[in-house]
């Protein structure tokens, strides 16, 4: 019983891509089709293998974006300069190309719908794809628990998911802070993040909440600091970087 059930998170499966949307200028969400998929947890990611006419073979780990379940699974890559897979996926892979995944994979930077104490997400550039399948996972179900995402990016252009978040953040549920150039008419002047913000902007240690940072390594190791300062239970802390799990 234990084996069949892990099996699925091991073998690698043929996909196809249905479905390719434009985040940014940089970064494509691809849909994939894959025959017996098991599902996935909301912030668990998937490896991707592309295989060369010569028989050479990458492989690159990608967060999933779409909610957790059993629905079609949504990878968004961000194009890495000088990359051997997301060149590839981000700006050349169309509708019924073919690559191969494996996974789901990770089972700790994960949140699920049983999960009933405050969340709040922290994001810096592309780390806010695996945020997003959370907060989808969230706003499919209803549930009833706070979460909210302060997502830190360079500029509006360069955001991705920018209806959606646009339409959470009407709601309170989603702050943008723009490092190198905010949009017209903003209140807040381009610039780091800084540790009065992260104070106000977060939900307060009283309440107790879970919380997921993800993003480039300076981003998250500063963040998680600040955290701790501002007196939040580092036991109830996850965080993924960049390049854990390899580079694009």
């Amino acid at each position: 019983m234990a084996r069949t059930a892990i099996l699925p998170s091991v073998t690698w499966h043929g996909a196809t891509i249905s479905e390719v949307r434009a985040e940014s200028p940089t970064g494509t969400t691809l849909r994939l089709d894959v025959p017996d998929w098991p599902g996935h947890r909301a912030g668990q990611h998937v490896d991707v293998r592309l295989t060369a006419a010569d028989g050479y073979t990458a492989v690159r780990p990608y967060s999933l974006a779409s909610p957790g379940g059993t629905g079609p699974p949504e990878i968004t890559v961000e194009t890495t300069p000088g990359g051997e897979v997301s060149p590839y996926l981000a700006t050349t892979a169309r509708v019924g190309h073919h690559v191969e995944v494996r996974g789901p994979l990770g089972n700790w930077f994960v949140w699920d719908v049983s999960n009933v104490e405050p969340v709040q997400l922290l994001a810096g550039g592309s780390g806010i794809v695996p945020l997003m399948s959370m907060l989808r996972t969230h706003r499919a179900a209803a549930h009833p628990a706070t979460m909210q995402l302060l997502y830190s990016v360079a500029s509006p252009e360069r955001a991705f998911y920018r209806q959606e978040l646009a339409e959470l953040a009407a709601q309170g549920a989603v702050t943008h802070v723009y490092t190198r150039r905010a949009p017209t008419g903003a209140t807040r002047p381009a610039g780091r993040l800084t540790a009065r913000e992260l104070h106000d902007l977060v939900l307060p240690p009283s309440v107790t909440p879970d919380l997921f940072v993800c993003g480039p390594t300076g981003f998250v190791e500063t963040t998680l600091d600040r955290l701790v300062d501002a007196g939040h239970d580092p036991a109830r802390i996850r965080a993924e970087r960049y390049g854990e799990r390899g580079t694009s």
